[in-house]
């Protein structure tokens, strides 16, 4: 008996121990990453002045140097099906670089286009911004930081901005597409990387800042239609490309063009193993260079660098494989996931938006910036998220009890304002059509009302999607639906609120949104 109860201790104590080093674990995980981190920016300029821009750009491409042999041709690597990897640089380990998006499991075999940090600066005598745009998946809001803080503070920047494309097809900043549920996709060196060249990229444009003008522009004729689905109802598609072309004042060459859409980059979706930007690469490689039909130039270029900003692509915009997608000047359509559809789509969103800069929209040398930029905590509710969290997969630190750090901003540029939001905005939350259908989890109305679009007084609007973070979807909460029934008495519960950090947050967002909307107003 008295072995029975020292086994029985020792079980006892080996098990609490086990506790507190977990406990231990995820505290250290959940821990603030930047103490006392907030900002409340207010800059409200109101003088024209003569502006000035510059324009950089900086690869973030992973070098692949161990490949990999799929023994059973699913793309997918897993050792216990036979799969190998090829050790090119003899260290002993699979230096792998797992593609985010769709599934876990997915190291690249190779590159097909560079993924880059490509960045504007622009500033009006008085404040200087710097918009920066990155082929990833997403980036946190604890990563953009890091980079602040890293800005030397001779470049003058009042506010950096940093946005994420959200290409399907790169390599893993987040950590939860990694080889399984329970290891980082994350490298850290690779992360670091990323930094650095942003640092550099913003640096080097504020080298390069010279007079400019802007044009602005936008195509409103339908591209939402043609060449995205919406795969979750209410079906609320994003309106239009919008478009900034920045010219040199002196001889109205382009320095570079900015273009906005609202579409998931995931063209080439699940089974593709090649990094690659997706079809923004295609949009700015046209914007650039031309459209190009079989080595043939069809259509001029812009010259300059281009940027790609995703828009409110929550809901789910995507390029879906059943939609087919019409070569410009063949007509034929592309339905599977291939380098073919994805540059047919390119080629199609850079000709609209090259034809709505030929309307010669409005033009300013002068102007004035304003920015209302605020930090915000938003209440973690996803159980996947906290263990994720927890247990390393995704660094998001938690300031408060399970509440994490985020931030909302606008940012004025003459006749257009630019709204910063922090994750995959659902677009009825930004144009109208929430609805309240049958299922729904809350016995509520819509609450994130009138739209976001009915306080922007600017003629033109820019929506920067997963900007300064990546906080999942941002989901209507009167759509909310994780419980039976489900939504519009569906058999099966519908796609996103997986990855959302709970139903909270779109109220918290949209209401933060449109203050800082109606604060620069």
């Amino acid at each position: 008996m008295k072995v029975l109860k020292r086994i029985l201790k020792s079980l006892g104590i080996a098990l609490l121990l086990l506790l507190v080093i977990a406990a231990s674990i995820s505290l250290y995980n959940w821990r603030d990453r930047h103490p006392d981190y907030s900002i409340d920016i207010k800059i409200a300029n109101s003088t024209p002045q003569r502006l000035k821009a510059g324009f950089a750009k900086r690869p973030i491409t992973p070098t692949i140097v161990d490949t990999w042999n799929d023994a059973n041709g699913n793309n997918k690597y897993h050792k216990k099906e036979g799969d190998t990897y090829n050790d090119n640089n003899n260290n002993g380990k699979f230096d792998a670089y797992w593609i985010a998006g769709m599934s876990n499991a997915k190291p690249a075999q190779g590159i097909h286009d560079d993924v880059w940090s490509r960045v504007l600066v622009i500033e009006d005598n008085n404040t200087r911004i710097a918009l920066v745009s990155l082929d990833a998946i997403g980036f946190l809001h604890g990563d953009v930081v890091d980079i602040r803080k890293r800005l030397p503070k001779e470049l003058g920047i009042d506010y950096t901005l940093i946005a994420s494309t959200h290409t399907h097809e790169s390599n893993d900043l987040i950590g939860i597409w990694g080889e399984n549920i329970f290891k980082s996709g994350v490298n850290p060196e690779m992360l670091e990387y990323v930094k650095t060249q942003t640092v550099a990229a913003i640096t080097e444009a504020v080298g390069k800042l010279r007079r400019a003008k802007l044009v602005f522009a936008e195509d409103l004729s339908g591209a939402d239609g043609k060449f995205m689905k919406d795969t979750r109802e209410p079906i609320v598609k994003a309106t239009g490309i919008h478009l900034m072309q920045v010219l040199d004042a002196e001889n109205d060459t382009t320095m570079g063009t900015l273009i906005n859409w609202a579409n998931h980059p995931e063209t080439l979706w699940s089974q593709n193993l090649l990094i690659s930007s997706d079809f923004p690469h295609f949009i700015r490689e046209a914007l650039e260079n031309g459209v190009y039909h079989k080595g043939q130039l069809m259509e001029e270029g812009l010259g300059g660098l281009a940027i790609y900003f995703s828009g409110a692509l929550g809901g789910l915009m995507a390029p879906h494989p059943s939609l087919p997608i019409p070569d410009p000047y063949t007509g034929e359509e592309y339905l599977e996931p291939t380098f073919k559809k994805t540059k047919a789509l390119g080629d199609q969103i850079a000709l609209l938006s090259l034809a709505a800069l030929k309307q010669k929209g409005d033009t300013i040398t002068e102007s004035y910036l304003s920015i209302r930029a605020k930090t915000l905590s938003v209440p973690v509710e996803n159980n996947t998220f906290k263990l994720a969290s927890a247990i390393g997969l995704i660094d998001m630190g938690m300031p408060k009890y399970f509440k994490t750090r985020t931030e909302v901003g606008a940012i004025r540029i003459g006749p257009s304002l630019w709204l910063s939001i922090p994750g995959e905005i659902y677009p009825e939350i930004v144009y109208g059509g929430i609805e309240a259908p049958a299922g729904r989890d809350f016995d509520i109305q819509p609450q994130e009302i009138p739209p976001l679009k009915d306080f922007i007084k600017t003629p033109y609007q820019f929506y920067l999607g997963l900007s300064n973070d990546e906080i999942g979807y941002i989901i209507p909460k009167s759509q909310w639906d994780v419980k039976k029934p489900y939504l519009y008495n569906d058999e099966r519960a519908t796609y996103g609120e997986s990855n959302s950090l709970g139903p909270e947050t779109a109220p918290i967002i949209y209401k933060a949104l449109r203050e800082v909307i109606q604060e620069l107003n």
